[in-house]
């Protein structure tokens, strides 16, 4: 009979065991970094990343667990007997410069699935480092905030919406126009570093939507929170409106609209004006 994996355990633990790891690189953390060359997603490695990223690691293979690591740092390795039953896509720290430069907003992002594709991942975990916060989501059981469940807000008025944009990028004169009629109606537009992170504030109310049309970010940065969001009751798509599923590997890049399901359309309707103009 084969042994049952409590995921949602094992993720929790790899969240303890990081933040223990971490813990004393997080005294000192502007001092100069070693060069430790370019990790698998393009960005320069820094040492808390690995530090992050090997917590995880050990605790899984202490399970004695077989999987497949996709992760931001290190690409894909296979751990076991039988790598292929598992996926484990992580990014040990969402929002490195933040954490670098002393602005409280990062976080640790780990999702399970039975392949290397979104749509089949079952088991997701956020943390926030910074405020000892964490959400997780299990594929038709809810999402949860330090184990209170949440759901998105019902807004239906940009006006009154609180938006996450990111904007950062090169690549801005191209993809500003396509966002002007959105930020024109709408007051309070934020972004704060962590994306992983941010549509988690979509998914239990604190914010109203998060939008990345950029094409620039990695999947590893959000498909934890992508299980997150849809388990609470948001929606999630790409701009073009379609299902979000894509091949979880570091170097696979994403688009996205994220929403309370009130919100989401008319966010989306604005977007493709904009695309329509051109």
């Amino acid at each position: 009979m084969t042994k049952q994996i409590n995921w949602l355990s094992i993720l929790i633990q790899c969240k303890n065991n990081m933040q223990e790891h971490i813990s004393p690189l997080l005294k000192t953390p502007s001092q100069p970094q070693p060069n430790l060359g370019i990790g698998a997603g393009g960005d320069p490695l820094k040492q808390i990343d690995l530090v992050a990223e090997n917590a995880i690691i050990n605790t899984i293979k202490n399970q004695k667990i077989s999987f497949t690591l996709i992760s931001e740092e290190s690409g894909i390795k296979e751990y076991g007997e039988n790598p292929h039953k598992h996926y484990v896509t992580a990014d040990p720290i969402d929002g490195t410069t933040n954490l670098m430069r002393g602005i409280p907003f990062y976080a640790t992002s780990i999702a399970v699935s039975t392949k290397p594709t979104l749509n089949t991942i079952h088991t997701a975990l956020v943390a926030d480092l910074a405020h000892d916060i964490t959400y997780t989501a299990q594929k038709g059981k809810g999402a949860y905030r330090n184990n209170q469940k949440i759901t998105p807000l019902n807004t239906t008025s940009l006006e009154d919406a609180v938006i996450g944009i990111d904007l950062n990028t090169y690549k801005i004169p191209e993809i500003a126009p396509k966002l002007t009629g959105l930020i024109q109606k709408t007051k309070h537009i934020r972004h704060l570093g962590a994306n992983a992170l941010e549509l988690c504030y979509v998914a239990d109310g604190t914010t109203d939507a998060f939008i990345d049309i950029r094409g620039k970010l990695r999947t590893t940065d959000m498909v934890a929170a992508c299980l997150i969001i849809e388990e609470a009751g948001a929606k999630i798509t790409t701009p073009e409106g379609k299902p979000l599923n894509v091949k979880l590997d570091p170097k696979q890049k994403v688009a996205f609209i994220a929403a309370n399901q009130k919100i989401h359309k008319t966010i989306l309707d604005l977007i493709k004006l904009e695309k329509e103009k051109k």
